[in-house]
């Protein structure tokens, strides 16, 4: 990353043009997956917009080569993901709203995702469901260095707050990640619509496929129930101490955590 940007611990760097990552020596990482525009436009406001071919890169599976085996052996995966510039319509850059599927590795949970934004600023949006009533929603607004923690189960999207600057962040992972779209699909998208003003902030649409519900918009939590350090990398925080992260593949030790959580 670059001298103006968080420090995430890792020796790697993203790369716009083409997009995608440079990683260090004594990094492993894979070739990238690009997701392009018509890859998402079924869970967007105006799957018939216009925007950039690529709207963003993903690497699952990145790390110190030293700590390959411990990954595999915890089932745990660091992701990174870097974005386009831009907007998508009257849309910023975002993925597609999905659910992390159930693992058997989990005893049948759906997996949470711990985020942590490393450069231009973010918006995590969830909900407790993709049903008719999405119950909960929420849209936590984080900068370089904050951690979001995605509970299971819940139907998210992760949207660029800045179309001028590109969105870089990494998040812990179940190894075997999957994604579920096809509730989020069958109502046209997520439960709220992120539309960038004249100004470049960002209001909120209902989708009305949806039984409306309250929007809350706040900023993340210090998740100090987890013993997690908000402001410090997420990779150091795992190398200072492997099983603080355990709980990303095996959500169901922290059954109590989960009834109520706000994030």
């Amino acid at each position: 990353m670059s001298k103006d940007t968080f420090n995430t611990g890792l020796d790697f760097f993203p790369k716009s043009y083409p997009m995608g990552f440079e990683y260090g020596d004594d990094c492993f990482g894979p070739k990238v997956e690009l997701r392009k525009l018509n890859d998402i436009r079924k869970s967007l406001k105006d799957p018939n917009c216009i925007g950039p071919e690529i709207v963003y890169a993903i690497a699952m599976h990145v790390g110190k080569k030293r700590h390959f085996d411990v990954l595999e052996k915890k089932h745990l995966l660091f992701g990174v993901v870097t974005y386009a510039e831009g907007r998508l319509g009257e849309e910023p850059i975002r993925s597609q709203g999905h659910i992390h599927k159930k693992s058997s590795y989990a005893k049948g949970w759906s997996t949470p995702e711990v985020y942590q934004i490393w450069s231009g600023k973010a918006v995590i949006y969830m909900q407790e469901y993709a049903d008719d009533d999405p119950g909960r929603c929420f849209a936590v607004y984080a900068e370089p260095g904050d951690i979001v923690i995605v509970p299971p189960s819940w139907a998210h999207a992760t949207i660029s707050a800045d179309s001028n600057t590109p969105l870089t962040f990494g998040a812990w992972c179940d190894y075997d990640y999957g994604f579920e779209y096809e509730k989020v699909r069958a109502h046209k998208g997520l439960a709220w619509f992120p539309i960038v003003m004249h100004n470049g902030s960002l209001e909120w649409s209902h989708n009305d496929h949806y039984l409306k519900r309250e929007l809350v918009c706040k900023r993340p939590e210090g998740y100090s129930q987890f013993n997690i350090e908000q402001g410090k990398s997420i990779y150091t925080q795992f190398e200072e101490n492997s099983n603080l992260f355990d709980f990303v593949p095996k959500p169901h030790v922290l059954a109590k955590l989960w009834d109520g959580f706000v994030p």
